[in-house]
């Protein structure tokens, strides 16, 4: 009986873990993401305190007709940052953290960052904004740019760092060769010609005109 009880224990605590998004234990600690998502229980909207004199009027109403949820954070971003410049990493965070399918934008000055979240959507990724451009119609240019369609696969937002890219490497064939040493020698040689004619040429037009005075006579 206790052997019984310890598997289905057992099996109870794979089931929850397989369960569980493995992107959310890629979310670090951030006070940013913390206060977005409290925030996002009574408004879709958090300005964070650096933003504080920024104009908001008419965003509220303008996420409340979007095909989709939206939510909206404007936080400061940047290298120096936990997601290292990756706001579209950050907008993952925030989606994983909030738990709830929508898109999440991140809106930096006049740079308005988002990922979608369990969504049938595709997102532009970046938009970009002239900086008096009210934050209203920043997101609204970006709602605007986004396709909501059945045809798009509903996918969780990406909460890990970019793969790195590889670059194209090419290795320089150096084995000597009949073929290369020929090719190198007809080159020289074609190289020689050409550079003894160019010089040869205003040497022979000198010789010519000094010949043309005497009367002919070198």
């Amino acid at each position: 009986m206790r052997r019984l009880l310890l598997l289905v224990l057992a099996g109870l605590f794979l089931f929850f873990t397989s369960v569980v998004p493995a992107s959310a234990a890629e979310v670090p600690t951030d006070l940013r993401v913390t206060a977005a998502v409290a925030a996002w229980k009574s408004t879709p909207l958090y300005v964070d305190p650096q933003y504080g004199s920024m104009d908001t009027k008419g965003v509220v109403e303008r996420l409340a007709s979007a095909e989709v949820p939206v939510y909206v954070a404007v936080l400061p971003t940047g290298a120096w940052f936990q997601e290292k410049g990756d706001t579209v990493r950050l907008a993952g965070w925030l989606a994983v953290s909030n738990g709830k399918p929508g898109l999440y934008l991140v809106v930096d000055d006049s740079t308005v960052i988002g990922a979608t979240h369990l969504i049938a959507a595709s997102s532009p990724g970046t938009t970009y904004a002239a900086r008096d451009e009210s934050l209203a119609g920043q997101v609204g240019d970006y709602l605007d740019a986004t396709t909501v369609n059945d045809r798009y696969e509903k996918k969780p937002a990406r909460t890990a760092a970019r793969p790195p890219t590889s670059e194209p490497s090419y290795e320089r064939d150096n084995r000597f060769t009949a073929k290369s040493a020929i090719g190198n020698s007809l080159g020289g040689l074609t190289l020689g010609l050409l550079g003894g004619a160019i010089l040869a040429t205003p040497v022979l037009g000198l010789a010519a005109l000094i010949a043309h005075r005497r009367g002919g006579r070198l």
